[in-house]
């Protein structure tokens, strides 16, 4: 299988990476406009493929992701749709906010021809495999699916779900990695004020949220039970939850989750 990913970027790097760890025999290409990331790339796994011509990329490939900027994507689609084959070639879109009929519209051939064709948003942790990833399809066939399902899981989760609720994963994984992370902020910029100092704090914090996962799926439970486990009648926890709760704390959360998926 040849997987040709357009832009070397962040999300087009971490995806490079994530197959060249984990999809042994897949041959990866990657092009991007300029050369710098393409050489870090290059000499980070010897074994991708790299250039700076988008053509010349897609030639050949079975998967073409397109992992550009949205506001690059109908430019990048208009130069390469001369040389793809839809009766050969998948076509997958990482690029967030930009639906599949707006793919459609710039992909569309003469005569109405479209490929088969994925939105899939990752979150940043695929570049570590422990992304979780969302995966949407149109007009695509099992074997298609089965593919790209299993390349994603590789890094990580990954879920197939319907398009219209694209927007609500990327605000609960993509988003939520900066909201996880927003929580980190807070505790360790508590710790310190308790008296440790940021690296202590930081050390703890990380610890903390590891153990609170592995607490999940050891039990396979869910986190309200968990809470129930750890907490009695006027204890310190409770007291600290009750006093998060007056803050405002759930609340919060899922405003910031609505917030991230309004236009």
């Amino acid at each position: 299988m040849k997987i040709a990913i357009i832009g070397a970027g962040n999300m087009g790097g971490a995806i490079a990476r994530g197959v060249a760890r984990t999809a042994e025999g897949t041959n990866v290409i990657v092009s991007n406009p300029s050369a710098g990331k393409l050489d870090a790339l290059k000499q980070e796994f010897p074994q991708i493929e790299t250039t700076t011509d988008n053509c010349a990329a897609v030639a050949g490939a079975d998967y073409v992701f397109l992992a550009v900027k949205p506001w690059k994507m109908e430019e990048v689609i208009a130069e390469i749709k001369p040389v793809l084959d839809y009766g050969k070639q998948v076509v997958v879109s990482v690029a967030g906010g930009v639906g599949s009929e707006q793919l459609d519209g710039w992909l569309a051939k003469e005569g109405g021809a479209l490929p088969q064709l994925y939105i899939v948003i990752p979150n940043t942790a695929i570049a570590t495999m422990c992304g979780m990833t969302f995966i949407s399809g149109k007009r695509t066939a099992q074997q298609a699916d089965d593919h790209i399902t299993a390349l994603f899981a590789a890094m990580g989760r990954a879920m197939m779900v319907p398009e219209e609720l694209i927007p609500a994963g990327t605000s609960l994984a993509s988003c939520g990695i900066a909201y996880a992370l927003q929580y980190i902020n807070a505790s360790m910029a508590g710790g310190e004020e308790l008296g440790f100092t940021r690296a202590q704090a930081l050390e703890i914090v990380m610890q903390t949220v590891r153990g609170a996962l592995s607490v999940l799926e050891a039990g396979g439970t869910n986190p309200q039970a968990e809470i129930d486990r750890v907490t009695t009648p006027g204890g310190l926890t409770l007291r600290g939850l009750e006093a998060m709760r007056e803050g405002g704390f759930s609340k919060s959360i899922i405003d910031g989750l609505y917030a991230s998926i309004k236009k």
